[in-house]
């Protein structure tokens, strides 16, 4: 059984509470859970001391056991010194820009080198 580390939505309309949830893989995002382990509010301000909490021993056991935390979980256990810090992936090759766009972006970058050189000969000429 695959089991994950991951958030759990409650609170009111517009105002987003999570549970931080142990959880089987395939079972709905609010659905059925094994544990909780610490909690997130969004709605308090980022330096807020209980803005996330969570059960340490805990989340240690279900890291050493195997769990998988989600993206977001593994920020949070990565900034709390449980986990390590979370390394975003890769971005596709897909979503790369385009040859002419390529093209358009090294030109304007020798342009501004040359610019700055210019600058920097005329304000050599100058002392």
């Amino acid at each position: 059984m695959a089991v994950k580390i991951r958030l759990s939505r409650g609170g009111a309309k517009k105002r987003p509470y999570y549970r931080i949830v142990v959880a089987d893989a395939r079972a709905p995002r609010d659905g059925s859970f094994i544990e909780k382990v610490g909690t997130y509010d969004p709605m308090l301000p980022k330096e807020a001391e209980n803005r996330v909490t969570f059960k340490e021993e805990r989340i240690k056991y279900w890291l050493g056991v195997g769990a998988q935390p989600t993206e977001r979980v593994a920020r949070f256990l990565g900034k709390a010194g449980l986990a390590d810090a979370f390394k975003p992936t890769e971005q596709p090759q897909k979503s790369a820009p385009k040859a002419k766009a390529q093209e358009r972006l090294r030109e304007k970058a020798e342009k501004a080198a040359a610019a700055a050189e210019a600058a920097a000969e005329a304000e050599a000429a100058s002392e």
